[in-house]
Formats: structure tokens, C-alpha cells, sequence
């Protein structure tokens, strides 16, 4: 015979915070029942070992360096987390959306690009990270105007999809 419910549940707690809902989904291929399942979870609850504030400052602290907010929400609420709650860290992480763009290309690309395929391929890459397609505009407008060459980036609206403008005559 296995471990028990709440060793299981335990186990996982110790490498990671978790969600309830998160917990419920791994732990209910082990359980007898329902029921079993639902105690467990409660008693976890009660003893202070499942903390949904703490599974989200945990997701946010570990993830928000990497992507943006769009990304880090979506997997905020995958873990089953209060809606309220995952709203409040969007609003914060919003704010600083644009710094954490500009690391993430820095750190990647680390030089303008020089071609529209390569612009291409660095917008692409901040998009898959989440980043919000007015923000990836920005930060790659700024990289070329810092860099002094002459293209420019628009988009007609901020969450639509944005081009390229450029003087490659």
C-alpha cells in the first residue's frame, strides 16, 4: 500500500506552494473517495499548509521576471486561483510591464535587429512571453531609435496585431 492522502498531499506542499484547486486535481486519482479528498483538503486548509495568497506571490515573484502579465494571469488562474485576486496582480504587474520587457530582450537579443524577418522573429519571441503587443511596439521602437537606425514600429491599436514600418527602400 502507498502513502497516505495526506502524505501525498504533504509531499507535494514540501516542494512547492499549491493551490487547492491545483492539489485536489493531483491528489483525486489517489483518493477512496470524495469525501476522503474533500477532509484532507480541509484539514490542509485549517492547518495553514494550502494558502492561496502565497501560491500566487509565489507565481508572480518566480515568473514575472520572465513574462508578462498576460502569460503570468493565465497561469495564475490555471491554478484555480480567486479571480480578485488574480486581477489585483495583473493591475501590479502592468505597471511594470515595460522594464521587464525591455530585460527580457536585453538578455536575449542583447543588439538591434537589422532585417524585418529578424524584427519579426524578436516581436514574435516577447509576444510568446506574454508581453502585450502595444508594450513589444515600444520597447523595440526604442531599441532602434536608441540604435539610431531608422525604422519605426506602429500598430493601429494597441491589442491588435502590430507591423512594420521601415525606410528599406
Amino acid at each position: 500500500m502507498g502513502p497516505s492522502l495526506k502524505g501525498r498531499a504533504l509531499r507535494l506542499l514540501s516542494n512547492r506552494e499549491h493551490s487547492k484547486h491545483e492539489l485536489a486535481q493531483k491528489l483525486k486519482p489517489h483518493a477512496q473517495s470524495e469525501e476522503e479528498l474533500g477532509q484532507v483538503l480541509e484539514w490542509l486548509l485549517v492547518k495553514g499548509f494550502i494558502n492561496e495568497q502565497r501560491v500566487l506571490e509565489s507565481i508572480v515573484y518566480r515568473r514575472s521576471p520572465k513574462l508578462g502579465y498576460a502569460r503570468v494571469a493565465r497561469e495564475l488562474q490555471e491554478k484555480g486561483l480567486a479571480t480578485e485576486a488574480v486581477a489585483s496582480a495583473v493591475r501590479e504587474l502592468k505597471e511594470t510591464e515595460g522594464e521587464r520587457a525591455r530585460a527580457v530582450w536585453a538578455k536575449k537579443f542583447k543588439t538591434p535587429a537589422q532585417t524585418p524577418s529578424d524584427k519579426a522573429r524578436q516581436q514574435r519571441f516577447l509576444m510568446s512571453r506574454g508581453f502585450a503587443p502595444s508594450i513589444v511596439i515600444k520597447v523595440l521602437s526604442e531599441v532602434q531609435l536608441r540604435d539610431g537606425t531608422e525604422q519605426r514600429m506602429v500598430a493601429d491599436n494597441e491589442e491588435d496585431y502590430a507591423g512594420f514600418i521601415g525606410s528599406d527602400d
